[in-house]
């Protein structure tokens, strides 16, 4: 059951802080850490001292949980949202997506080399991380842990 608040001197509806939370897939605490952050508004009250919020604030959620399944951090979002706010053309939005392209391929190819090297182990039959007893161990550590040192590094004293 939806309640909506009219706060006076206008017609709009406003929502309380746990329908803003349902309606936006996310907990109280977010909204909370998301005002102290400045990337929504910080809302109004009602007369009876509830915190209200207008419905657009469910689709600046919803915008900000999308940039951040994108790649964006928090810091990045606030950025992007100041600048659209400012009313200008955003081409950094095109600058900073290909920037996160570019992270994304770099992380698909450590990805890729994980999946190499994990392949690798299992092929090799590995039975341990620090006693492997396969002919031919892809795991280049070890050696290092059966106490073995690897070269160049100092001796403790």
């Amino acid at each position: 059951m939806r309640q909506d608040i009219v706060l006076r001197g206008g017609p709009e509806p406003y929502l309380r802080s746990g329908q803003v939370a349902e309606q936006a897939g996310v907990n109280l605490q977010t909204l909370r850490y998301y005002e102290r952050r400045g990337l929504i508004a910080e809302p109004q009250r009602s007369p009876g001292g509830h915190r209200t919020y207008p419905p657009e604030t469910v689709t600046l959620l919803t915008v900000i949980k999308a940039a951040q399944r994108l790649g964006f951090t928090l810091e990045e979002v606030a950025e992007l949202l100041d600048t659209g706010r400012r009313g200008h053309p955003t081409p950094d939005l095109r600058e900073r997506a290909r920037a996160k392209i570019a992270e994304v391929e770099a992380k698909i190819t450590d990805l890729t080399t994980i999946r190499t090297a994990l392949q690798q182990v299992v092929q090799a039959g590995c039975d341990s991380l620090t006693h492997c007893t396969c002919p031919d161990c892809p795991l280049p550590f070890a050696g290092l842990a059966e106490g073995s040192r690897a070269p160049n590094t100092p001796e403790e004293s």
